[in-house]
């Protein structure tokens, strides 16, 4: 955390900024308080970027429009019903929500909204004590002497943001009951700011984990992704593991803290998924370092090996996981459509658990080109993924086998450099296309012609391109052969 002096400086930035003066100014003309709350606050203590705007008023939907708009690019009220309007200032992205005290009602399945008209109890209702402090940017209502820019701080987040502690405004079992969905964001704040979570609240946190069920699987889904794509996200997910909540929300994972065979010991999965998982957030950083993080590289390494539960065998003094890759690629496939991620992500997740044990072999007997081929074709645009995948599986503890491995993969990499620079190899398909298939063969679209696009293919995959006369004659004999 910065000190004092610093931040108080950024703050001041914050509010001499051109869109906040111009609002504070609108917002104090109109009588309405007005005060940047959570993120920009917290982040401005903790030298961290705000990338976000985000203010509170006493002021409704319909007057924070009304003040709004003449000073806006674009205004949207896609969160109207919860108080909620947006609008764009310049190169500023701004909310504005009415003070409000909302309660979950465990019905619905989402928070119900009561707007309020004091900041105290719109920020007691908050989350986080390091997220419930306000900066009040206009002269306070009920206090004419007041100077702005006025901290309100109601639950000591100031301290806590000092600690290093995350801790509720409110009791944790009243706050969470309000609305569950805050116990997995207890999950990301912790690992997102690197904070120990409250005993009482992962005490709450234990206590209350059925109660992740009352919430929608959008919800689930979105604040897990959030959680994931934190440059460290294993911390959060030993939180939800220990509280019981990854059982409900993910229960495949847990399901990794496999018991070890008295004769038959093998590697605690659980603790090797989430190595994986952080190996491949700092490889993914370290290849694509200006790209944003990506989700499903991610899901993939948290998910690889949860098909081997139901795959383990004791052979002698061994354990086995034939096939975990098949069954793990279908189990992913089944979490992930229930948490209503999107097909492209369902898909993409499923194919990396299926095929992230296709390279070991590699580093024992060299790979024909062919093979190389098979390894890019089948891998398609998923092929950077994986990668990282791949690279980030090897936690063995053994330095000459994560060396011999390493090479293997370096070599790899090297040989698909060359075959795509000779070989276009993105857009692999046969020589031949379905309507030279039909010309030279005399054939009519049907089944046919799709046989002898495949076993194009495949001759291509196997020997390189052949260009079209030759194809022609691989193709002619093919035909000839037939029964």
């Amino acid at each position: 955390m910065t000190d004092m002096a610093e931040a108080t400086e950024r703050m001041h930035a914050l509010v001499a900024s051109a869109p906040t003066a111009r609002l504070a100014e609108a917002f104090a003309a109109a009588g309405h308080e007005l005060a940047l709350v959570g993120g920009p606050v917290r982040d401005a203590f903790l030298d961290r970027p705000v990338t976000d705007l985000d203010f509170a008023s006493s002021a409704t939907p319909d007057e924070i429009l009304a003040l709004v708009a003449p000073l806006a690019d674009a205004t949207w009220d896609v969160g109207r019903e919860f108080g909620t309007i947006a609008a764009r200032i310049g190169r500023d992205t701004i909310e504005i929500t009415t003070y409000r005290a909302d309660t979950y009602d465990g019905v619905s399945r989402k928070p119900s909204v009561a707007f309020g008209d004091r900041l105290e109890d719109d920020l007691e209702r908050r989350d986080f004590t390091v997220n419930a402090m306000a900066l009040v940017i206009t002269p306070r209502r009920d206090d004419g002497e007041s100077t702005v820019p006025q901290l309100v701080d109601v639950g000591g987040g100031l301290e806590h943001l000092l600690q290093g502690v995350l801790d509720t405004p409110m009791a944790p079992e009243r706050s969470f009951d309000d609305d569950p969905l805050r116990m997995m964001r207890a999950a990301r704040f912790a690992a997102q700011l690197g904070f120990e979570v409250a005993p009482r609240v992962v005490t709450a946190m234990t206590a209350l984990a059925e109660r992740i069920r009352d919430i929608s699987a959008e919800r689930v889904r979105d604040e897990l992704s959030k959680l994931l794509l934190t440059s460290s996200p294993v911390p959060g997910l030993r939180l939800l593991t220990e509280t019981g909540i990854l059982d409900i929300v993910l229960p495949e994972v847990p399901a990794l803290r496999l018991e070890a065979d008295e004769h038959a010991h093998h590697k605690d999965v659980f603790e090797h998924s989430l190595t994986v998982l952080q190996q491949g957030i700092d490889l993914e950083a370290s290849r694509n370092p200006d790209a944003a993080p990506d989700l499903v590289s991610r899901l993939a390494g948290l998910l690889h090996d949860i098909g081997k539960p139901a795959t383990r065998r004791i052979e002698g003094r061994t354990v086995t996981f034939h096939q975990h890759d098949l069954v793990g690629a279908r189990l992913a496939k089944q979490r992930l459509k229930a948490l209503r991620f999107d097909n492209d992500t369902v898909k993409a997740v499923a194919r990396l658990v299926e095929l992230h044990l296709r390279f070991y072999g590699y580093g024992e007997q060299a790979w024909t080109d062919s093979a190389v081929r098979r390894y890019v074709r089948d891998a398609g645009p998923l092929l950077e993924r994986l990668h990282i995948l791949t690279r980030s599986d090897v936690t063995t503890r053994n330095r000459r086998k994560a060396e011999r491995l390493d090479f293997a993969y370096d070599d790899l990499e090297r040989r698909i450099a060359e075959l795509r620079e000779q070989e276009e190899m993105e857009a692999v398909r046969p020589d031949l296309d379905g309507e030279q298939i039909m010309a030279i063969l005399g054939i009519r679209p049907g089944r046919e012609v799709g046989e002898a696009y495949r076993m194009l293919l495949e001759h291509r995959l196997e020997h390189g391109p052949l260009g079209a006369e030759r194809a022609e004659a691989v193709l002619r004999d093919w035909w000839s052969s037939r029964p």
